[in-house]
C-alpha cells in the first residue's frame, strides 16, 4: 500500500525523506513552492501507512527504489517530472535509476546526501546501543516527524556498507546539489564526490549550515530548487502543435 500525499501544483517533483524522516521533513519547502511544483511526497516503507518490514531485508536500497518507482508510475504516468531526495533519499534516488533508468526525470535534487554510506557515521554500534543513537540522531535533526526506530536500525544495518560512486557517471541529466558546509552526517567531500561524478551537476554550499537544510533554511533551499525548474521544466506542450 502506498501512502503518498500530493501538494501544489506546477511541474512534478517526487521528494524522497532521509532515514529517519517521514515525507513531513519535505512540507516546508513543498508548502513555500505549492504555487510553482506538485509536490508527490510518499512515506517508504517503515512509515506513516506505509507497510513494515521484519528485518534488514525489507529495508534495502533498492526496496526503497520501488516504492519510489511505484510513486513515480501512479503520480507522473510517463510525464516529465523531477526526483528530489534528502540525506537517505538521496542514495534512494541514485539506487532509483541505476534500477530503473526508463524512469528518468528531468533533473535531480540532491540535498545532504553521499554516494558512498559506507564512509558516513550516522549511527554506531548494534542492539540497544544502535538504538540509543537513532533516538539521540533523531532528536539533534530536530524532525517533525520521526521514522520508527526499529525501521531506521533495520535500514542503517541493511545499507550502512554501500558505496554508489561507481553509478555516477552512468546518471546524466541536470542535478541540483544542495549542501550544508558544516554538515557532519554527509561531511562537505561526500558534496564533492556527488558533483565530481554526475556528468551535469551544480553544486550549492550554504555557508554554516548543517544537515537540516529543509527545516533549518527552508526559504534558500526553495529559492535554489524554484530556479532550477524554472529553468529545466518543459512548458506542456500546445494541444494545436502538430
Amino acid at each position: 500500500m502506498l501512502d503518498i500525499e500530493c501538494l501544489g501544483r506546477g511541474p512534478r517533483v517526487l521528494a524522497l525523506h532521509g532515514i529517519q524522516g517521514t515525507r513531513a521533513a519535505w512540507l516546508p519547502v513543498a508548502r513555500r513552492l505549492a504555487a510553482h511544483a506538485r509536490f508527490v511526497l510518499p512515506n517508504l516503507r517503515g512509515r506513516g501507512r506505509a507497510p513494515r518490514g521484519r528485518g534488514p531485508g525489507d529495508y534495502t536500497l533498492d526496496a526503497y527504489a520501488g516504492d519510489a518507482a511505484a510513486a513515480i508510475e501512479r503520480h507522473a504516468a510517463g510525464a516529465p517530472y523531477f526526483l528530489a531526495g534528502w540525506s537517505m533519499g538521496v542514495s534512494v534516488a541514485l539506487a532509483l535509476l541505476d534500477r530503473r533508468p526508463e524512469l528518468r526525470p528531468a533533473g535531480l535534487i540532491l540535498l545532504s546526501g553521499t554516494p558512498c554510506l559506507a564512509q558516513a557515521r550516522w549511527f554506531d554500534g548494534e542492539g540497544a546501543a544502535l538504538l540509543a543513537a537513532v533516538a539521540a540522531r533523531e532528536h539533534r535533526l530536530g524532525l517533525l516527524q520521526a521514522a520508527d526506530h526499529d525501521a531506521v536500525a533495520f535500514t542503517w544495518r541493511a545499507i550502512c556498507l554501500t558505496d554508489q560512486r561507481p553509478l555516477l557517471p552512468r546518471i546524466d541529466g541536470p542535478a541540483l546539489l544542495l549542501h550544508g558546509s558544516a554538515d557532519t552526517d554527509s561531511p562537505h567531500e561526500h558534496a564533492r564526490w556527488l558533483a565530481e561524478g554526475l556528468p551535469q551537476a551544480r553544486l550549492v554550499t550554504l555557508a554554516g549550515a548543517g544537515h537540516a537544510l529543509l527545516t533549518e533554511h527552508t526559504e534558500r533551499v526553495a529559492a535554489e530548487i524554484e530556479s532550477f525548474l524554472a529553468q529545466h521544466a518543459r512548458p506542456p506542450k500546445d494541444p494545436h502543435e502538430t
